[in-house]
């Protein structure tokens, strides 16, 4: 039996109801807001992540999807959202249109990585980008959306991890006191950070073994050596977000994984799903838009992960109950009258009933129980005297009442009834 690819799933009926609602959740917030939903393809060219997302990165390193297609171009599934917005955003001359451009995304990204609680192959993100204003107000916007937006959803109890890991000028600085200060120690950091030390130091103190957080407690802190400009920034976002009482937490280590972060890094946290914990992260990348072949433009945004996000919804039993039961089971008694169920439905679907038919004539006993089945209140029996009269026969599932309905009136007579019975 052919099964579904390591770190993929399906998502059956009952539960994509419940995605649908938290989609259309997401998306009411972020129209508020003002961002737009904007669509782009699930493979680019790789060179966009290269040069997006940064060659170093154990995204590009280790976790893409890429390919060669038939002719010659050399593509991958897209790892995450960010990067391909930006695309769009210069393909399309979106900088032309005069302000700030405000963007969401919702759709699957593909990574190649060890599948795990939370963690998927093939995962859902939603991301927000704000992309052409370098006020530290559209930091602190994006800060206050993920938190409005969660609380919308009905959560509660999550933190938010903040931290500035500067520009490209003080943040060189600050590179090189940091490999002097690991350097003498190196053969105690984990294979992956003894690489990043002299390609991507940074990382290294984002890194979750346990010898090398020992190594990082002795460190220099990245804020002690940012430039004025980037200090003043951090502390206008910081003043911002204690104006709306947005509580946060500062982390000097957190730095995340994608190398356009500058200046302003977050994470919302949610500690009950164990070691996977980020539902979301983000933060400023002012040089991506023009390392990526466009203007020098700024830009802010965060994206989070839905699976972790749907996972949590669930755990707290936030997510609401749905059903897929018919309002009506349409019951033809014999072959010939299967033609006049078909018809029936179509009929009340057209009135906006939620309609069943049984295809295949059975035993009046063997089409109850699946009009049960079914959660249907009521079910519609078409029989062979009835019909000869025009009319069917309306039976309350619950009750076992039932009654004769004509078929002109069969639309009125329904709604009456399921009317009732939802005042019950």
């Amino acid at each position: 039996m052919t099964v579904a690819p390591r770190g993929t799933y399906d998502i059956l009926p009952d539960q994509a109801m419940a995605w649908q609602w938290m989609e259309m959740k997401i998306r009411e917030v972020l129209l508020a807001y003002g961002y737009g939903e904007i669509r782009t393809p699930i493979f680019e060219h790789t060179e966009l992540f290269l040069r997006g997302i940064g060659e170093t990165t154990d995204i590009v390193e280790k976790e893409m999807y890429s390919f060669t297609d038939k002719g010659g171009r050399n593509l991958s599934l897209r790892p995450e959202g960010t990067a391909p917005v930006v695309r769009a955003y210069i393909q399309h001359k979106l900088h032309g249109q005069g302000g700030a451009t405000k963007l969401f995304y919702l759709g699957p990204m593909f990574r190649q990585e060890r599948p795990q609680a939370g963690r998927f192959r093939q995962f859902h993100q939603f991301g927000v980008e704000l992309i052409g204003e370098d006020s530290p107000m559209a930091d602190a916007e994006m800060i206050v959306l993920a938190h409005d937006l969660y609380r919308q959803l009905g959560l509660t109890g999550l933190e938010i991890y903040l931290n500035t890991v500067g520009c490209p000028v003080c943040r060189q600085e600050y590179k090189k006191e940091l490999i002097a200060s690991l350097q003498a120690s190196s053969d105690q950091l984990c294979s992956s950070c003894r690489l990043r030390l002299d390609r991507n130091p940074l990382r290294v103190l984002d890194c979750k073994e346990a010898s090398c957080q020992a190594l990082t407690e002795q460190v220099p802190l990245l804020h002690d050596y940012l430039c004025l400009d980037c200090r003043e920034h951090f502390q206008q976002v910081t003043n911002l977000l204690d104006q709306v009482q947005v509580k946060y937490e500062i982390k000097p280590k957190l730095v995340r994984g994608l190398d356009y972060y500058t200046r302003t890094v977050f994470e919302v946290i949610n500690h009950d799903l164990g070691a996977q914990n980020a539902i979301c992260g983000g933060g400023r990348y002012d040089g991506l838009v023009e390392e990526c072949g466009g203007p020098s433009v700024p830009g802010v945004g965060f994206a989070s992960g839905m699976e972790r996000l749907f996972m949590t919804l669930e755990q707290k039993a936030l997510l609401p109950a749905f059903s897929r039961a018919p309002q009506v089971y349409i019951i033809p008694l014999s072959a010939d009258l299967t033609t006049v169920g078909f018809e029936a439905a179509f009929l009340l679907r057209q009135n906006g009933f939620k309609v069943e038919v049984g295809f295949t004539p059975k035993s009046l006993k063997a089409q109850l129980k699946a009009a049960n089945r079914s959660g249907a209140p009521l079910a519609l029996i078409i029989g062979e005297d009835e019909w000869q009269d025009r009319q069917v026969t309306l039976k309350q599932m619950d009750t076992g009442d039932q009654v004769r309905a004509d078929w002109a009136e069969l639309a009125e007579q329904i709604g009456q009834m399921l009317a009732q019975t939802e005042s019950l």
